[in-house]
């Protein structure tokens, strides 16, 4: 059996003849008895666990030789608790708000984060918040990494959860993101079509994996806003939302997002790198280079068509002005995807 601090990354178990017929979230109670059936139930209906790369519900029948994947938070001692921490609320009514993440801010609590977190702050400032996400999760339908700045959204009851959860499943939700990156892709714009899966030895991390039967199709369309010497400037829409989807995708194509310590190889840039002077040490970004800009949904009472955009961080906004000034490049058509 398990522990709960081995739950901090992404889990697989394959069901044993011995389980079969069990349901989902009897087998996982059995394999990690420190957790309650109703917390295992409310991860599974989040959608924390896949069977053989498809959701499932609690009360699914196991059989031999299917793969389950999962991922659970670290409970924590308690519920996160309010905490009165500024936030930026881009929108909200009685349903919904839409909140400008900082970068830094870790969105729910886990292990080494127990406060601090989006979580207690939009406790604080919103109070009424969905229950679905479980108790560790109030009001969280989606996540952003702890680094990635930008829009996000909150469920404040539980239809509202439920009725957004539906549109991220379907993909009906359009996200986009603006990301800095080292290099220059060589198409103006292009579609990333490759299956992700962990990484075969690095389990905080995920990577490209064509022949692995448990990764999973991912695909996300870049486009090129700006070119410099050195660096761009892009913009993303995943048409996939894989954990890290945006980040492998850049990478593997050599232009990973700016100051990614696991994918790009460096952790800050500083000015004087920008403008080639090597008495300038001041740090202009250390954290990566990417931000959820804009996000479009149905509003899950109304039906309306809401569009929520975010404004670019300074942080991103500074190294932006920097390559503007000292890395500028005239425009170079490169033509559309590559076949």
């Amino acid at each position: 059996m398990s522990s709960p601090q081995d739950l901090s990354e992404p889990v697989e178990l394959v069901v044993t003849p011995a389980e079969a017929g069990w349901r989902l979230d009897a087998m996982l109670a059995q394999h990690f008895p420190d957790y309650s059936r109703v917390h295992l139930r409310r991860a599974i209906s989040a959608g924390g666990v896949r069977i053989d790369g498809r959701g499932a519900k609690p009360a699914y029948r196991v059989r031999p030789g299917q793969r389950i994947l999962f991922s659970l938070p670290e409970l924590p001692r308690e519920a996160p608790r309010a905490e009165n921490i500024p936030l930026d609320i881009l929108y909200q009514d009685d349903w919904i708000a839409a909140i400008n993440k900082p970068p830094g801010m870790v969105v729910h609590p886990a292990r080494g984060h127990w406060s601090g977190t989006l979580s207690s702050a939009i406790q604080y400032h919103l109070g009424q918040l969905s229950s679905l996400g479980g108790p560790t999760r109030p009001g969280i339908v989606h996540r952003l990494d702890r680094d990635t700045s930008g829009v996000i959204l909150v469920a404040r009851n539980d239809r509202a959860h439920s009725r957004l959860s539906e549109q991220f499943q379907t993909r009906t939700i359009e996200k986009e993101y603006y990301a800095l990156v080292s290099g220059q892709p060589r198409l103006d714009r292009d579609l990333i079509d490759r299956p992700i899966g962990m990484h075969p030895q690095h389990r905080e991390k995920m990577s490209i994996r064509r022949d692995d039967p448990e990764s999973r199709a991912a695909q996300s369309f870049y486009e090129v806003q700006e070119r410099f010497d050195g660096f761009a400037a892009l913009v993303i829409r995943p048409k996939t939302g894989r954990t890290h989807q945006i980040r492998v995708h850049l990478a593997h194509i050599g232009c990973p997002v700016l100051c990614d310590r696991q994918y790009g190889g460096r952790a800050e840039i500083t000015r004087g790198e920008i403008r080639r002077d090597e008495a300038d040490a001041l740090v202009l970004l250390d954290r990566q280079a990417l931000h959820a800009r804009h996000i479009r949904f149905r509003h899950p009472e109304s039906g309306a068509m809401m569009e929520i955009e975010a404004p670019l961080p300074a942080d991103m906004q500074g190294v932006l002005d920097e390559l503007r000034t000292y890395r500028g490049m005239k425009a170079e058509g490169r033509g559309g995807k590559d076949e």
